[in-house]
Formats: structure tokens, C-alpha cells, sequence
């Protein structure tokens, strides 16, 4: 046992490569691809499913993302979406889909310690970081693409 607790790099190093296994890197691209295509192609769906009835392509779009937005929180709810995600890999983070499961997964891991203090001050968790610096980014390249047009 001491031994283990004493390896050199190289040792370690060893070990770490005959314990991991290789990934099937054709096959999680192949099904983070079809999966991700397959949640883009319901949103189009739905999208033209409004367009269809007379609905506005802009409120069209604005809908099918609340729709999507609710379909990734209602299966991550249910723990679908960690099922989705292993059998998908990144194929699952499409961005909406995804975002909705970063905001609701840890939400629900933290619901027992009561809705303020749980659920509350955990959504955010993973997902806070990502507003954070999307929106810290956007009003940067905002306010320099300002900059640019006034000048010139």
C-alpha cells in the first residue's frame, strides 16, 4: 500500500493508463451529432408548426425556444436529460436544451433543503457563471461595436 501512496510521475502516469479506458471517440461523435441534430430538428419543428397557423416567424422562434426551454427543465425534472446526456454526450448541450438542464439539475439536487435556501441560492450554480460572463461579454463587444460606429 505504501508503495501506491509513493509513485513517481512515470509510475503514476503507468497506472493512470492501464486503468482508464480507451473512448469510443467515432462513436460519441456520431451520437452527440445525431442527438443534437435531432433536438435542432424538433425546434424547427414546432417552429414551423406556428409559422404554419399564421404565427409571425419572430414570435414563432420566440416560442419554440420557451417551449424547448420547458421541455429540457420538464425532462431533467423527471431525470430523462442525465439519461439523454449519457447515451448523447455534448450531443445534449445544445444550447437552449442544455442551459435549461445546467439551471434545473442542480435546483432539484438542492430542493430539500427548502425552496430559498435549496433551490434558490443553488440554481444558479452552474449556470450563473455562464450569465455572467455571456452577458459581461455581450455588453462589451456591445459598447465597443458602439465605439467603432460612432467614430466611423
Amino acid at each position: 500500500m505504501d508503495k501506491d501512496i509513493n509513485m513517481t510521475d512515470k509510475e503514476y502516469s503507468d497506472y493512470v493508463d492501464k486503468k482508464a479506458t480507451n473512448s469510443p471517440m467515432l462513436k460519441h461523435i456520431i451520437m452527440a451529432f445525431l442527438v443534437g441534430g435531432f433536438i435542432c430538428v424538433i425546434g424547427q419543428l414546432i417552429t414551423n408548426t406556428f409559422m404554419h397557423f399564421g404565427v409571425p416567424k419572430d414570435s414563432a422562434t420566440t416560442i419554440t425556444t420557451i417551449i424547448l426551454i420547458f421541455i429540457g427543465a420538464f425532462l431533467t425534472s423527471i431525470n430523462v436529460y442525465s439519461k439523454i446526456g449519457k447515451f448523447a454526450g455534448a450531443g445534449s448541450t445544445i444550447p437552449i436544451t442544455g442551459f435549461s438542464n445546467s439551471v434545473v439539475a442542480p435546483a432539484i439536487e438542492f430542493k430539500t433543503e427548502g425552496y430559498v435556501l435549496g433551490l434558490g441560492a443553488n440554481m444558479f450554480k452552474i449556470a450563473g457563471p455562464v450569465l455572467v460572463y455571456g452577458i459581461t461579454s455581450s455588453v462589451i463587444i456591445g459598447f465597443i461595436y458602439w465605439l467603432i460606429k460612432l467614430f466611423l
